[in-house]
């Protein structure tokens, strides 16, 4: 698990992430329903490459991802690592 200290200093690196208990949350709208899932299967990429899945929750336009490791039940290196590929992803 990592330190208070450590999850600051990750949490600075990521976009718009917000620290959520044991998990980080992102939260996007795009400018129609398409997009939206556009953005979602770049990230079903991402997390197939890393084989670590986030939660992802379509409501039409706005596209909400929850990234922790289940297994460990709090956050890991590889939730941090996912979540800077995803903030990599240009539409």
């Amino acid at each position: 698990m990592l330190t208070l200290s450590e999850l600051s200093q990750k949490m600075e690196k990521l976009d718009n992430w917000v620290l959520d208990g044991s998990s980080i949350i992102k939260e996007l709208q795009f400018e129609d329903f398409k997009k939206a899932i556009e953005f979602v299967n770049n990230v079903a990429e991402v997390a197939e490459k890393n084989n670590h899945h986030p939660d992802i929750f379509i409501n039409f336009n706005v596209v909400r991802l929850n990234l922790t490791t289940h297994s460990a039940k709090a956050l890991t290196e590889i939730d941090f690592k996912v979540a800077e590929e995803i903030d990599k992803i240009k539409l």
